[in-house]
């Protein structure tokens, strides 16, 4: 599908676009890059270039579509032990519970089999706005978190549930188990970058990005070592849990990379789980709330070391969703 501007007056073209399509400015930055945007019939590939009055600015908009696999039995092998659960599907969005140790898409350093393969593999449709590699992918989940994710299956729904991310209309709140209490219910704002000294890791760092999340306490274990409680992030950067999380000398359970330090040397994931999805659907402008049930893991823990009767009742939707009512 293709659309025609025209320009009323000088601007630069990603700016241009942003007023005229609806898309994200990484959906937009994507578009030039990839040479689906011409100026007077000419391809451009500069975000920034300075459009003049009356030049003529055309978009195409590739199609959605099945792309090709990895090779089938690799993928199913790699996949074999990974069980993503679907919550909701219509044919616009998939909501997804995402097992841990699952990557979400390819990079560089990733060997198996990820979340995007796994689509492919079911043949479910997928937006194609973000790239080969993370199509359908509006946002994401690091490989040792689990929970709910939405997936876009066309592109009019991935720029709809992109806007609702900048404007967080669409948010997440975490559950997660930690090696000692929290004193107070507490907002943490603290900029976060990539750690100088471990490329593996972020860190808070003054001119890094800035990074705002909110916990609450929830309940503590029968023998009051641990905390488990709930988290909402206000801005999405890489690990920001876990890292602000670590300036209060708080670790979630195996997270050996920041900090944690313990007896529980059998848990071979950290205890992080995405439980709850809200948006506003990108079609119909329904609002909607998807929760995704905790892995076996996180929930044989909590019975063998928490009163379940209190898990079960401080982890209801709406206690949760209450429990950050005093936030902003």
């Amino acid at each position: 599908m293709d659309k025609i501007f025209i320009v009323q007056e000088p601007n630069r073209l990603d700016k241009f676009l942003a007023l005229n399509i609806e898309a994200s400015r990484n959906q937009i930055e994507q578009l030039i890059k990839k040479e689906y945007v011409k100026v007077n019939g000419k391809t451009i590939s500069k975000t920034g270039l300075k459009l003049k009055i009356d030049q003529e600015v055309e978009v195409h908009f590739p199609k959605t579509e099945l792309n090709p696999i990895k090779d089938e039995e690799f993928v199913k092998n790699s996949l074999e032990d990974k069980d993503v659960k679907i919550i909701y599907e219509d044919e616009y969005i998939l909501v997804l519970n995402k097992p841990y140790n699952l990557t979400v898409h390819d990079a560089p350093s990733v060997k198996d089999a990820t979340l995007v393969d796994w689509l492919k593999l079911k043949k479910i449709s997928l937006s194609t706005i973000s790239g080969e590699e993370r199509h359908g992918i509006v946002h994401r989940l690091d490989k040792g978190t689990s929970g709910v994710m939405v997936i876009a299956k066309t592109n009019e729904a991935h720029a709809g549930l992109a806007r609702q991310l900048e404007d967080k209309s669409m948010g997440r709140y975490y559950l997660a188990i930690i090696d000692l209490p929290l004193k107070d219910d507490l907002i943490i704002e603290k900029p976060i970058a990539r750690n100088p000294n471990n490329r593996l890791k972020m860190a808070i760092i003054d001119n890094g990005k800035n990074a705002k999340s909110a916990f609450t306490k929830l309940v503590s274990s029968n023998n009051e070592k641990y905390d488990l409680i709930a988290c909402k992030l206000f801005t999405g950067r890489t690990h920001q849990i876990r890292v602000h999380l670590s300036t209060i000398n708080r670790h979630i359970l195996g997270d050996n990379l920041y900090g944690f330090k313990g007896e529980l040397n059998k848990i071979n994931r950290f205890y992080l789980h995405a439980y709850n999805l809200y948006l506003i659907h990108p079609i119909t402008n329904e609002k909607m709330s998807f929760t995704a049930n905790l892995s076996d893991d996180m929930h044989n823990f909590l019975t063998k070391n928490f009163d379940m009767e209190r898990v079960y009742d401080k982890i209801d939707e709406t206690n949760i969703i209450s429990s950050f009512n005093s936030f902003s």
